[in-house]
């Protein structure tokens, strides 16, 4: 058996990891979920059928159920939680923005500046301790100890919505969507300067940095990466600084970031893509002055996860949830509106 790619799934990471493994000339028939258990150390016989009766496995591109035997050659595709990688969560009462509840979800407005799930340096005050009070006891569900209902995140310093799973279906089947690429999401980014085109498409893979690891890079070569594509449209122009609707097909980490830098529009005030520099305009003080202002307003990138849809996994039904934009973004537009209009 070889593994070919072990790559994280959606959004700015998601906490599944996607497997391709192929089965080896002379490999005898085995079941399915027996052949992934016996391979990955971390998979349990119980998450993986989970997996199969959910529709994530695939071999050969097509869904199989859990007594299908593996033959010489097959290509076996799936998603799986990640295993558990830190120590128990600490509940802390937080206040959580919750948008909608069920029995089986919930969709919250994660503000700037909050840490989806406590790691190295963030073990309090993250969404996740936030939850675990809430919840009081809610169950873990397989391989995401540490994560209790995430199937997606977005960045610190990225506002916006986010789905929970409060049970194995609904995180099972909101996990297939989100490695079907079917989930709905739209962002708003303030990028520097003016793009030619009013609306376009960018399809340029995107891995880890070479020098730096925790910064992503888009590689245009499409030799190194993961496949990403963004969907951005123009909603307003402000000559130095553009508003955009972004509309993620896939979900790479920071991808809106490094995908804007790759075209030479990076997110105002991104400190890890360039954002924080001067980018368009003059370098005289009065105008240095003005950005440093706006940098104090918006201390962060100037992204927010505007609307998020999805197929209930119990009701089949599709439902769609929207968030305002936060006010540092909306005092920002309003200050560039202001100094373009009265420049004229």
């Amino acid at each position: 058996m070889t593994e070919i790619t072990n790559e994280e799934l959606p959004e700015e990471d998601s906490f599944f990891d996607h497997h391709e493994l192929s089965v080896d000339p002379g490999q005898r028939p085995i079941r399915i979920d027996k052949f992934i258990t016996d391979k990955l150390a971390y998979a349990t016989r119980n998450k993986v059928q989970q997996s199969i009766v959910s529709g994530i496995v695939k071999v050969n591109g097509e869904v199989v159920k859990a007594n299908y035997k593996t033959k010489a050659g097959d290509v076996i595709t799936f998603a799986m939680e990640k295993s558990r990688k830190e120590t128990d969560v600490i509940a802390e009462e937080i206040p959580l923005d919750i948008r909608y509840e069920d029995d089986h979800l919930m969709v919250v407005y994660k503000p700037a500046g909050m840490v989806v799930h406590p790691a190295h340096g963030n073990w309090t005050g993250t969404l996740v301790n936030a939850l675990a009070f809430y919840f009081n006891n809610l169950p873990e569900l397989p391989g995401n100890s540490g994560r209790p209902g995430l199937v997606h995140r977005i960045d610190k310093d990225t506002s916006g919505l986010l789905v929970i799973a409060k049970s194995e279906k609904a995180m099972s089947h909101l996990a297939k969507q989100f490695f079907d690429h079917s989930i709905a999401r739209t962002y708003v980014a303030l990028v520097w300067g003016e793009p030619e085109e009013d609306e376009g498409t960018i399809d340029v893979p995107i891995g880890r940095g070479i020098k730096d690891r925790k910064v992503m890079q888009a590689y245009p070569d499409g030799e190194t990466g993961k496949s990403a594509i963004t969907h951005w449209k123009v909603i307003k122009r402000l000559r130095y600084v553009t508003l955009l609707s972004c509309v993620l097909e896939t979900g790479r980490t920071h991808q809106i970031r490094a995908h804007m830098k790759y075209i030479g529009h990076p997110l105002f005030n991104d400190a890890v893509y360039g954002g924080d520099q001067i980018r368009k305009g003059t370098q005289y003080s009065k105008y240095k002055a003005y950005i440093q202002n706006c940098f104090q307003i918006l201390p962060r990138q100037a992204l927010h996860a505007k609307s998020l849809g999805f197929i209930h996994p119990i009701t089949e039904e599709e439902i769609y949830f929207e968030a305002e934009m936060p006010q540092d973004m909306l005092s920002v537009i309003e200050k560039w509106e202001n100094y373009v209009k009265f420049e004229k």
